[in-house]
């Protein structure tokens, strides 16, 4: 057995200028790169190591966006020589840095390079690229951020001869920051050249493009063959016209995603769905009609993905309809919350037939569905991950009784091992729990280990949940509903590709 003296000097040797480097390169990967800055300022060893070649292949320069800030075109140049040099794959650059000499370094010194992202969206004013004769050529995804009113055409003409190897292409644009008033549109982008330039696009994203309409996705499917998902959230001028070509022509496609879009009933149905390879779908926050919905839903061949949340016609006959064609039986994620016109018994038995599949469910904005009913259901749910249920504060939802929360999280951590995230949105006032609540959130903290987020609605109750996974050395677990909303979108097959910012 060792004497103190032995183990003193075990202890004076066990410091972190003893780990081998290569220990220190994985543990100084899990820092920020700002914070690398800092490391290299210890000695000269840690200097070589947080500049090493490996912990700068991802780079934002988007300081907004939690990236770094470089002050003059004349740092960028150097860090492009520098610091990320070959092994550069992806980069984020401000409108201020897209300049014609940092596009010809990136392009020649960063031979690696195959994800970007150019934010014009505060542009007041572009450089000129009239010079610009080299771009990043083997791109895998590229993702520009449109501004209101700068038009990118004289910057896009030179760069298309080098967008041949994009796969994914993200167009984002002004959703967010436009007000119902601005009546004055403007096409920034030539969606029509961008797609001759483009023939092996596999994912294509249009995020609040104000601009968009059906014509630009009619261009856009005369050369894109190799189509599998459409992303159109959020842009309101897209009516369906063009959904008829899209399915025809794009053999391929799997997955659209239509949340908050202006999709008419008579465009939907003349679609052939039934031919279609389609089996992710997101109609949630549309207004089709159940007729609509019903000859759209039960034409297509299965779901593994279905969002139609706040879908007021989606009824318990369209439900029914589809469990009896066997529409659900590959289904893995499904969102049906604040749909009025489905029960709490067609809801319930839809879980006891496919609830074993399930990944992902949402199912808050109901408010008859409360603890009697989660109790009965959650055992249906052995292999869910995320899971959203409850109502949202507002004095329409309220509740005449209050909801014993404690049963509900003990069902959770019983039967649901593989929980990776949980939104209740029942409001303090709702909720009633007991000063032996803290074992119950025990229980879901020890039982299901991959929990990465709880989110809770403000109040004495998330308070006390809060505070106990913060105990555990666990501080980022808890969350609010006022800064934090859970979604299943995770759950498309191709949501590594449908990142941005």
């Amino acid at each position: 057995m060792p004497t103190r003296t032995d183990a003193s000097q075990i202890t004076s040797t066990c410091t972190i200028e003893n780990l081998p480097e290569k220990c220190l390169l994985h543990v100084f990967s899990f820092l920020h790169q700002r914070e690398l800055g800092k490391l290299a300022r210890v000695c000269k060893k840690w200097r070589l190591l947080a500049y090493n070649h490996q912990l700068w292949q991802v780079v934002s320069l988007r300081p907004e966006y939690n990236g770094l800030y470089v002050n003059s075109f004349e740092n960028l140049m150097a860090l492009i020589n520098v610091r990320f040099g070959p092994s550069l794959r992806y980069i984020e650059l401000p409108c201020e840095l897209v300049t014609s000499p940092i596009l010809h370094e990136l392009s020649n010194k960063c031979p690696l390079l195959k994800n970007m992202t150019l934010d014009f969206s505060n542009a007041m004013q572009l450089h000129d690229f009239n010079d610009l004769n080299s771009f990043p050529c083997n791109l895998r995804s590229l993702c520009i951020c449109l501004s209101e009113v700068i038009f990118l055409e004289g910057f896009m003409r030179r760069i298309y001869s080098c967008l041949s190897s994009l796969q994914v292409l993200h167009l984002i644009g002004t959703f967010e920051m436009t007000s119902e008033g601005d009546e004055d549109v403007y096409e920034v982008v030539n969606i029509g050249k961008i797609k001759a330039h483009t023939p092996n696009l596999r994912v294509v994203n249009m995020y609040g493009i104000t601009f968009i309409d059906d014509s630009h996705i009619e261009l856009l499917t005369s050369n894109c063959i190799h189509l599998e998902c459409l992303a159109l959230n959020f842009c309101l001028r897209v009516k369906g016209t063009s959904f008829k070509t899209l399915i025809q022509r794009c053999k391929k496609l799997k997955s659209l995603l239509l949340q908050h879009t202006g999709v008419e009933n008579e465009n939907m149905v003349n679609v052939s769905w039934e031919t279609s390879q389609l089996h992710e779908l997101d109609l949630t926050s549309t207004e089709l009609s159940a007729e609509c919905l019903e000859n759209v839903l039960v034409r297509i061949s299965y779901f593994t993905y279905l969002g139609l949340g706040h879908c007021e016609f989606f009824t318990d006959k369209i439900l029914g309809e589809m469990v009896k064609r066997g529409k659900f039986r590959q289904l893995r994620a499904i969102d049906i919350g604040n749909t009025p016109a489905l029960s709490e018994n067609a809801i319930y038995n839809f879980l006891q037939t496919n609830g074993r599949n399930l990944h992902g469910l949402v199912l808050s904005g109901k408010p008859k569905l409360t603890e009697n009913f989660w109790l009965n259901v959650i055992a249906f749910l052995p292999n869910i991950r995320t899971c959203v249920l409850g109502t949202a504060n507002g004095w329409f939802l309220k509740l005449t009784t209050k909801v014993h929360i404690d049963q509900v999280i003990e069902g959770f951590a019983q039967n649901c091992p593989n929980l990776m995230r949980l939104e209740i949105q029942w409001d303090p006032d709702t909720i009633r729990f007991s000063d032996k609540s803290s074992k119950f959130v025990d229980h879901i903290r020890l039982k299901c280990p991959h929990l990465k987020s709880f989110t809770l609605s403000d109040g004495e109750y998330y308070e006390m949940v809060k505070s106990n996974f913060e105990r555990a050395d666990r501080v980022k677990v808890v969350r609010s509903t006022t800064n934090y909303n859970t979604s299943i979108i995770s759950l498309v097959s191709c949501f590594n590709d449908l990142l941005f910012n």
